[in-house]
């Protein structure tokens, strides 16, 4: 067998050579049905001489076939596919067929191939012009549109429908022939696309026909839209979703057979004459662009008159250097500064830096908050020019994690803005460089899971109820695959074969694009037009415009980026201290901000970090009371050890060890004493992974850095892999142990997944400091300002609301005769009590109870009937006795807000009211106050909705009185012709009966997001007690080990990666919060519980870490029991939990 296999190519005659000149990858949605680097390796295989990849009217996978094409030596075309809207002649009829049915409308497909770089330029304008004389995911192009000035360098294909399947005659595709020819010459030629029909060679004659009559050459083509024919029950999935039907409904929609495929050689020589393969060959040989010759030139607005960029650079540099160190610059930051301005140079970046810096500068002078973060942190020039604020004197600087010779493109400076300002940067962006230079990076959206489930068994025709019955089973943390076992959870036939076809269609779904949506903020800036780099299309917000390659892509092919990015937290930091400012009478900045306090650090230490930054999650909060922070390196390190890098290189707890002292910080060797001695021996940051393969490895700074790449990639790329037997190996041969070296490498998989670098950590820890400080000593203000921020953090604006009154904070409800659009400051004295108030509650008797004995929780809890229809809700929905608003019993630090002002809500929290109409509130009743709520309605311009918004949220309680009366008036009043509206209207008073507490706090939830009144689980604590359910409060002096029992409503669900399965449960009730740790097994036991409960109950071990003075406590998960159905109403009145990954 081996002799005749080896022998076999001299008696065989040689296969054609062939390129494919009409490809489409998936980045033509909905239509190709592989990626394009998939088509590129099966082009490889198959022997062909080239590969066009012609997405329509885009380039969007261009770039990723270009890095595969590259890897395998294929050489790649780069082109586009049109669809013209305008086939038949203005002035034509429409056809019939014989038996008088419409015949398809004439569709006329042009394909543009980039011969050279000039080629590319005019192909990439005209997709531009494309894109955007239509709406976003659209195009607009016609015959009238192909001119040979306007694809000057392109060879155009054109590939018609056959004359037997559409309107088109043999005269209407002679015509364009014709005026094809006369357009683009010798450059134009005729597609032949044979795909196994039954008229094949009907349609061969007719075309060789037309290429006679008019002159334009013929050539082979294959229409592919698939790299194997194996993919076409994919691709017929595609087709159904982009038709908005099932497969079953799509008839001639739906590609006839599997032939749009890479086809095997020998079997293109079986179908096409041998002049048609070789012309294939002619039109690959003109076409010699590759995306490698892109050459990209930065903007130059920024230069200082008659100065180079080296020089204009350097000025800003040491300039900003004199304002950083008024005291002198020290020497080390001095040669630092000297090493990065002369790499600078030799790499050509300064115009990078300086549009960075120009950004920075607008910002400040508009007083918004900005700051760099990331790798730019390492770059003492980056401090110096204001983009930063790590001062390299005070950490320790890798700039080849920033810059590196070997990689072959710009830095990345990523910049923080407030998010609720950054648009005004992203529009002098816009401005100042202008729409033909400026534009967004793409973001590349796929299908998902769920939407993948979703629109596989809609395409599939699966009953739609068990389509929502699965998609609603699968949850973030069960992968790609839904699995046989979700079907059963969702009470589906494991067996039956037309679900399993469904789950291996949706998972081979997942990960496809879907559309391009816009980057989060990354822009591409040029100093001449964008378009003739890449097209440029239109987004769907107003006012933007995106590139078709996203971040990836433009890494891959050298573009600059600049990131304009969104903080939350810095609009919440800037809006805190302009409070505190207006509360001292004095301007506060940042700066302002003491850089040590013992009473922040003991808030920090003690894990009372509700709302701050970074250090708010469960997880932080359980890493502080054992690391202990009690100086700004400390947060560092906080801000960093809680990532899957470290974690995943089990660093997190022989870290801890070393610093409560209970084993000695270690080096593996001396050394490392450069890299590991400022964190005990144990490497937590990504630079010190650098420096280890630098020092313990004997990798150059360079090699680092590709290293660092592939952390940064791997999720894509997967390149981390490569790297381990070098790492290993030697680290070994340098006397350092395996189980180290291995530790190391694990640590490095687990940065690729998320890890901060130092840099990164610093810059953060910053504004960590910042918030905890303000948290402390400012709450009110603290809180005013996380409330007009939202959304941002873990902790939704009840919660946050909830925190602060525990801390002793006053606040007031929203009104209209005080609130204004944010939330306000007020001395506590001034708020008046609210017109209704409401006696304490008789004590209910406990629910009626139908006992299980599974762990001693209820399978069925039934509440005691009340009259109406609300049943099985909260206790008081009922006509029951009034109810006095008592304020919460509060814990912990409860002084903190004793002699601060009191937080009066802005109506920004009132679900449903324009900001315009609560300007027109404010301003009206600065000329006098309101008297009625018919008063307020007239001067202030406000309609049905808005006045039905107000009294939802009880805002016009001062006028109307409790929310029923309010409700009636509000329902009472329509909006007048303009003739009356100044006219009172005069009707009989109907006085209502007050609402129960339970139906009030439904409602304030539904309309504010929050309650000022008791908590939810207040008034259903009697029937909680009988089910000897405790309190967070009680459960906090609970021994470690103790059996236990708690209830509340689910605020956060949370798996991470690293977590191997284990979801994290956050539990909030009217005296704090419970963290549940849910174990894998029994996170599928009880599946269902888990996942879908607003109000749960939880039956297990109670875990307090006595080392850290039982400051640390978990309940480990044993039972859980849904309770949802006490909550009523409240269930679906705004309270869902946050999940997260």
């Amino acid at each position: 067998m081996l002799a005749m296999t080896t022998s076999s190519p001299a008696i065989c005659p040689a296969l054609p050579a062939y390129a494919e000149l009409h490809c489409r990858s998936n980045f033509s949605f909905q239509i190709g049905a592989s990626h394009a680097e998939e088509l590129v390796e099966r082009a490889h295989a198959l022997g062909y001489s080239a590969l066009a990849v012609t997405d329509e009217c885009s380039v969007a996978g261009l770039v990723r076939a270009h890095g595969e094409a590259r890897k395998r030596g294929l050489k790649l075309i780069a082109g586009a596919e049109f669809v013209l809207e305008d086939g038949a002649p203005p002035d034509a009829a429409a056809d019939t067929g014989p038996d008088g049915a419409a015949v398809p409308a004439a569709r006329w497909r042009v394909v543009a191939l980039a011969r050279d770089r000039r080629g590319w330029g005019q192909l990439c304008s005209f997709i531009t012009a494309c894109r955007r004389a239509a709406p976003k995911g659209h195009y607009r192009v016609g015959w009238g549109d192909l001119t040979a000035a306007r694809l000057a360098g392109c060879e155009i294909l054109l590939a018609p429908d056959r004359l037997t399947r559409s309107a088109i005659t043999t005269e209407a595709l002679q015509h364009r022939l014709i005026m094809g020819k006369g357009q683009f010459g010798a450059h134009f030629w005729l597609a032949a696309e044979l795909l196994h029909g039954l008229d094949d060679d009907l349609w061969l004659a007719q075309l060789s026909d037309a290429s006679a009559a008019t002159g334009v050459p013929l050539l082979a083509a294959g229409d592919v839209v698939m790299h194997v024919r194996s993919r076409k029950l994919l691709h017929d999935v595609l087709t159904a979703v982009r038709l908005g039907a099932p497969v079953a409904q799509c008839g001639f929609g739906l590609q006839p057979n599997a032939e749009a495929h890479l086809r095997p050689r020998l079997r293109l020589a079986a179908l096409y004459p041998p002049a048609l393969l070789a012309a294939t060959l002619t039109v690959a040989g003109r076409c010699t662009f590759s995306l490698d010759e892109l050459r990209y030139e930065y903007p130059r607005e920024t230069l200082l008159p008659g100065c180079t960029p080296a020089q204009t650079l350097r000025r800003h540099t040491w300039d900003g250097a004199a304002h950083r160190y008024p005291g002198g610059i020290p020497a080390g930051v001095q040669q630092q500064v000297e090493h990065e301005l002369a790499l600078i140079a030799e790499l050509k970046y300064e115009m990078y830096f300086l549009t960075v810096h120009d950004l920075v500068v607008f910002a400040r002078s508009r007083a918004i908050l900005c700051q760099g973060r990331g790798s730019a942190a390492n770059s003492a020039v980056c401090y110096c020019l204001g983009i930063t604020e790590v001062d390299p004197s005070r950490m320790s600087v890798l700039f080849e994690r920033f810059i590196s010779r070997e990689r072959n493109e710009p830095p990345d400076i990523d910049v923080d803005f407030e998010h609720q300002r950054r648009e005004e940067v992203i529009q002098y962006l816009y401005a100042k460089y202008g729409r033909e230079r400026a534009a967004l990076a793409a973001t590349v959206i796929s299908w998902r899971p769920r939407s993948a489930l979703r629109d596989a068994g809609r395409a599939l025709g699966i009953e739609p109820a068990w389509v929502d019955r699965l998609a609603k089973e699968h949850f973030w943390f069960d992968g790609s695959a839904a699995g046989r076992q979700r079907l059963v959870d969702a009470g589906l036939d494991p067996d039956d074969w037309r679900l399993l076809q469904w789950l291996e269609v949706a998972a081979r779904l997942i990960g496809f694009p879907r559309h391009l949506s816009q980057h989060v903020g990354g822009f591409v800036l040029t100093q001449g037009p964008l378009t003739r780099l890449v097209p440029v299309e239109n987004a769907a917000m107003d006012g933007r415009t995106v590139i078709q390659w996203d971040k990836d892509d433009l890494d891959a092919v050298g573009l600059l980026k600049v990131d304009v990015l969104a903080l939350g937290m810095l609009s919440a930091i800037r809006r805190c201290l302009a409070l505190v400012g207006q509360r001292h009478g004095a301007t506060w900045q940042l700066q302002d901000i003491p850089a040590d306090d013992t009473p922040t650090w003991d808030m920090i230490c003690a894990a009372d970090t509700v709302g701050v930054f970074q250090i708010e999650s469960r997880a932080q909060m359980s890493m502080l009371p054992r690391l202990r922070p009690r100086c700004f390196y400390d947060l560092v390190i906080e801000v960093a050890i809680v990532r899957p890098g470290p974690i995943q290189g089990g660093m997190v707890h022989p870290y801890l060890r070393r610093r409560q002292g209970l084993e000695p910080a270690e080096l593996p060797s001396p050394a490392l004493q450069e890299a590991l001695g400022r964190t005990l021996g144990v490497p937590i940051f990504q630079e010190q992974v650098m420096q280890i393969a630098m020092l313990a490895a004997g990798f150059s700074a360079d090699e680092a850095d590709s290293l660092r790449r592939a952390m940064a990639a791997w999720k894509r790329k997967g390149g981390v892999q490569k790297f381990h037997d070098r790492i290993v190996s030697g680290m070994t041969a340098r006397g350092y142990s395996t189980e180290f070296a291995q530790a190391i490498f694990r640590q490095i998989q687990g940065f690729g997944e998320y890890g901060f670098p130092e840099s990164h950590a610093a810059s953060f820890a910053l504004l960590v400091w910042a918030s905890c400080w303000l948290k402390r000593h400012e709450p009110a203000c603290f809180l005013a300002a996380m409330l007009d921020s939202q959304p941002l953090g873990f902790y939704s604006p009840s919660q946050l609301v909830q925190d602060a009154r525990r801390h002793g904070v006053t606040v007031h409800p929203v009104c209209v005769l005080a609130s204004d659009w944010l939330c306000t400051l007020e001395p506590p004295a001034v708020a008046k009590p609210r017109p209704a108030v409401r006696p304490e509650p008789v004590e209910e008797p406990p629910a009626t109870v139908r006992p299980e004995s599974v762990d001693g929780l209820p399978s069925t809890v039934h509440p005691e009937p009340v009259e109406g229809p609300l049943v099985k809700t909260l206790p008081g929905l009922a006509e029951s006795p009034p109810l006095t608003v008592r304020p919460e019993p509060v814990e912990g630090p409860a002084t903190w807000g004793h002699g601060h002002p009191a937080v009066r809500l802005g109506l920004r929290q009132v679900h449903g009211l324009p900001e315009a109409a609560a300007r027109r509130i404010t301003a009206a009743r600065a000329d006098a106050p309101f008297t009625t709520v018919e008063d307020l309605a007239q001067r202030a311009g406000l309609d049905a909705g808005d006045l039905k918004a107000l009294a939802a949220a009880d805002a016009l309680a001062a006028l109307a009185g409790h929310r029923r009366q309010q409700v009636w008036d509000a329902s009472a009043l329509h909006r007048a012709p303009a003739l009356l509206r100044a006219a009172p209207t005069h009707e009989d008073w109907l006085d209502l009966p007050e609402a129960p507490e339970g139906e009030a706090i439904v409602h304030d939830y539904a309309a504010t997001g929050l309650t000022l009144r008791r908590h939810p689980l207040a008034l259903l604590r009697p029937r909680l007690a009988a089910l000897r359910l405790q309190t967070a409060a009680a459960l906090q002096a609970a021994p470690d080990g103790r059996l236990v029992r708690a209830c509340g409503i689910v605020t956060v669900r949370q798996q991470p990666g690293t977590a191997k399965g284990v979801v994290f449960v956050t539990l909030e009730d009217e005296t704090g919060t419970v963290n549940v740790i849910v174990w894998k097994a029994l996170r599928e036991r009880f599946r269902r519980d888990l996942l879908h409960a607003r109000l749960l109950a939880v039956h297990g071990t109670w875990q307090r870490d006595e080392a850290t003075g039982g400051q640390v406590r978990h309940l480990i998960a044993g039972y859980l029991k849904d309770l949802t159905p006490l909550l009523g109403r409240l269930a679906d009145a705004g309270m869902g939990s946050r999940d997260f990954r």
